[in-house]
């Protein structure tokens, strides 16, 4: 069942009734300020941190689903009847409603009883602000008399203070008011210990205000029969204490056929200290006016929305396909970079599954982000390298979370996830594969953030080699520490007791517990830092890293390999996890796919055993799970991985995020159908038909989904903010499309169906554009001639020259 469409020449996804399985939500903006946005107006904005500067409030585990939001009311006062462009909160039955999700914009059209109302909200490339502009038009042949509300609830700056503190919070609100209510400030703590405030600002002159929730709501009401609305007057309420809002109130006639349109800014303002006021404890406005003057008519409006469009035509003009496959081309140039895009500012703070007031930004998250994204904004790239750099320890780990506001670790986690050093070298390995920028290798970059530590980010790179080299157990694997990717995977936790984090509680680092994951991540990113010593002549210390790698490479095939797959993991006492000898967890997937993406027993035989155990045993009709059997009982050995029910997040369920690890090692093996299969099982556009059952927005990935044992199989969780996106981009356009940038050049390997066809793609790369036309022949993998401006080219990697900006390319497979 469908709840939408694909607008694929719009680049919008069109959701045709608000009453979707789950709210189905976009992201607005690029920079520094964000906002949530739902399919019925719900969601919240903040400033750079969404912990740290939350400017609304809204409700997690509420219910009902998506409560608080930005909300319009419109009140016909000829019929007495109030409604929302959104349906939210009111609900009251809409005649018509369409939502469009766009790239960082969402449009809101419905009518209600020959009144229609179309809501534009986005953020401005180059503002701390989210602009919502609303259009009333009377599509009716009497003339309408009505009145349009606006609501926002503030968020007393601190998202976790706010929902807690309140003995002291509730005496704390503070607002001020400027032209008979057109401009709203919330002001709260700016007289002592803050800088900024907020603002809710309309281009029009109103007929009424309010800035107390109890006022305008009434008592024991809530957001869906606010008293000011339905009473068709707001109070003048100026709030003291409590809870602050902000709401205008606009009365207008409308004729027939005629509009009026009105544009609402939601702003955040920042002072320098000495020039916070304008008189006593009046805050100084003057940035504040300034920018209600840049949005104040529809012309500016316009303007500001045609270059957020015209920044996301030049940005998915980087990797473009043309396929016989329309699913294909719509995940790949638009929405899995655009999910992309929205990890990198986001990582996995602030979505609907997470509260924006826990994780922050992760080490490990980060970089895999930034796997998805580097080809995008190759500059930011490298400038959230050195932040996530300056978060690791003189030893080579690393905090595992930071604060985006502060860019300082998260004490609250700490360290000893011992998987997180490797990904700080694929992610840089990345990059310069990308561009060519090897002098990021001697950037000055601190370790826990104080600069008179700083050392190259070479060396960064090369304490995080040394950590996994020297840490490993009895087996010559890698230690696991608290965990590894797999953050249920705790074993050195043993938690017996409720509250015990699972992440935190017990030894961060013991001596035995070990992961055949990691070794298969220092296998690949141990060459690929091998490779980037070999760019700064170092070829000793790439020797050096080859030789360790060659220790583990065999350790994994000594004691890693169960048979007829990898193991996972060796336990706190040193038995096997993931072995056909446990009872429960005899498979996990993430072995499988890392150590044969890695070339573990490629060449052996053993990764085409490995693989076909996942598909005997893991795969399903909608994706592979993590493991199996899933665990039916707490294993105290093994820590959280055993503690969900079977078939849900790490016991058994469908991982998004490490499938494409699956798909991308068939194509190491050239297994084109098996790799696309997979590839499609968890991609939202193929499984958009199945909306009731899957739940969770058909146009972005989830991180999980319901495995086969699970009541409820099939249905997401955990939607938007996910690694799932930057690794199903890498496989889908590196190796199932197969352009894969290397140091010395792209290189064309595409590994396909053979049935898919041909196809044609545009890639920009360091300076020149790529247009590559591929000619499949029914072939699954191999290029048997590759033709660049005219001329055969040996091999398949096209040589990098600077010179050139320009490239033809021609590829029979």
């Amino acid at each position: 069942m469908k709840y939408g469409y694909f607008d694929d020449a719009a680049r919008e996804y069109v959701i045709t009734t608000p009453k979707t399985p789950l709210p189905w939500i976009n992201y607005l903006g690029n920079k520094e300020f964000f906002s949530l946005i739902s399919n019925t107006c719900g969601g919240y904005s903040f400033y750079k941190d969404a912990k740290l500067l939350r400017l609304t409030r809204y409700r997690y585990n509420n219910v009902p689903y998506d409560n608080n939001g930005k909300y319009f009311y419109v009140k016909d006062r000829n019929r007495n009847t109030v409604w929302n462009p959104g349906w939210q909160p009111v609900k009251t039955e809409l005649d018509s409603y369409e939502c469009r999700h766009g790239l960082g914009y969402s449009r809101f059209t419905s009518l209600k009883d020959g009144i229609e109302a179309e809501l534009l909200s986005f953020v401005p490339m180059e503002d701390n602000c989210e602009i919502s502009s609303i259009t009333l038009t009377n599509k009716g042949d009497t003339s309408a008399e009505l009145s349009l509300f606006s609501y926002v609830e503030w968020c007393l700056w601190n998202a976790d203070d706010d929902m807690k503190n309140f003995q002291r919070n509730l005496s704390t609100g503070e607002v001020e008011v400027s032209g008979e209510g057109s401009v709203i400030f919330h002001k709260t703590e700016y007289r002592e210990r803050r800088n900024h405030y907020a603002i809710l600002g309309v281009n029009s002159k109103v007929n009424g205000f309010d800035t107390s929730r109890d006022a305008f709501l009434g008592a024991y009401n809530g957001p869906d029969h606010p008293d000011a609305v339905v009473n068709g007057k707001c109070t003048g309420s100026m709030a003291s204490g409590w809870s602050p809002i902000a709401s205008q109130q606009i009365d207008l006639s409308l004729a027939p056929g005629k509009s009026r349109t009105f544009i609402f800014t939601l702003g955040y303002i920042e002072n320098e200290e000495n020039d916070k006021w304008e008189a006593p404890s009046v805050i100084n406005k003057k940035k504040a006016f300034e920018m209600l003057s840049r949005y104040d008519s529809e012309d500016k409006v316009e303007k500001a929305f045609e270059e957020l469009r015209a920044y996301w035509n030049e940005l998915l003009g980087i990797y473009h396909v043309s396929s016989e496959n329309e699913k294909v081309d719509r995940m790949v140039n638009i929405w899995n970079q655009y999910q992309c895009m929205v990890t990198f500012n986001m990582s996995r703070s602030a979505s609907y599954y997470e509260s924006g007031i826990g994780r922050g930004m992760g080490f490990r998250d980060s970089c895999q982000d930034l796997l998805g994204f580097v080809h995008l904004i190759p500059d930011r790239a490298r400038q959230r390298i050195i932040d996530i750099a300056s978060t690791q320890f003189p030893d080579g780990s690393a905090y595992h979370q930071y604060q985006p506001l502060t860019k300082k670790g998260n004490s609250d986690i700490g360290s000893g996830f011992n998987d997180d050093p490797l990904w700080l070298i694929a992610g840089t390995s990345a990059y310069v594969r990308e561009t060519g920028d090897l002098s990021i290798l001697s950037e000055s970059v601190p370790f826990d953030n104080d600069m008179t530590t700083a050392q190259s980010l070479m060396n960064h790179l090369q304490r995080s080699f040394n950590f996994t080299a020297t840490h490993k157990g009895p087996h010559g694997l890698p230690l696991i520490g608290r965990a590894d990717w797999n953050d249920c995977l705790n074993l050195n936790c043993f938690s017996e007791h409720p509250g015990e984090s699972f992440q935190t509680f017990g030894p961060s680092e013991g001596p035995v517990a070990e992961s055949v994951f990691i070794a298969g991540m220092f296998v690949k990113y141990g060459e690929e830092y091998a490779q980037l010593a070999e760019l700064l002549h170092d070829n000793a210390e790439a020797e050096r890293a080859r030789a360790e790698v060659k220790k583990v490479y065999d350790a994994v095939l000594e004691y890693g390999w169960d048979g007829d797959w990898f193991l996972r993991a060796y336990d706190a006492e040193s038995k096997k996890v993931g072995s056909k000898e446990c009872e429960e967890g005899q498979i996990y997937i993430e072995p499988q796919g890392f150590c044969t993406l890695a070339g573990i027993g490629v060449k052996e035989g053993l990764a085409e055993k490995a693989l076909k155990s996942v598909e005997e045993k893991l795969d399903t009709k909608y994706g592979v799970m993590i493991l199996q059997p899933a665990y039916t009982k707490y294993h105290l050995e093994l820590g959280e991985v055993s503690s969900y029910p079977p078939g849900y997040k790490e016991n058994g369920g469908i991982f998004c995020h490490n499938n494409p690890w699956v798909s991308i090692a068939e194509t190491v093996l050239g297994h084109g159908d098996r790799a696309f299969d997979i590839y499609k099982k968890t991609c939202p556009a193929f499984i958009e038909d199945i909306s009731e059952v899957h739940c969770t927005e058909p146009y972005v990935y989830s991180q999980m989904v319901a495995g086969r044992d699970a009541k409820f199989f099939g249905q997401g969780k955990n939607s938007w903010l996910t690694g799932t996106a930057a690794w199903t981009f890498v496989n889908v356009s590196q190796y199932i499309l197969g352009v894969y940038p290397t140091h010395k050049g792209l290189s064309i390997d595409p590994c396909v169906p053979e049935d898919f066809g041909d196809f044609t793609l545009t890639r920009k790369f360091r300076g020149g554009v790529y247009r590559i036309n591929v000619h499949t022949n029914g072939s699954q993998k191999g290029v048997k001639k590759l033709t660049v401006n005219g001329v055969v080219c040996e091999g398949n990697v096209i040589p990098f020259d600077a010179a050139v900006k320009e490239y033809d390319v021609v590829v029979e497979m």
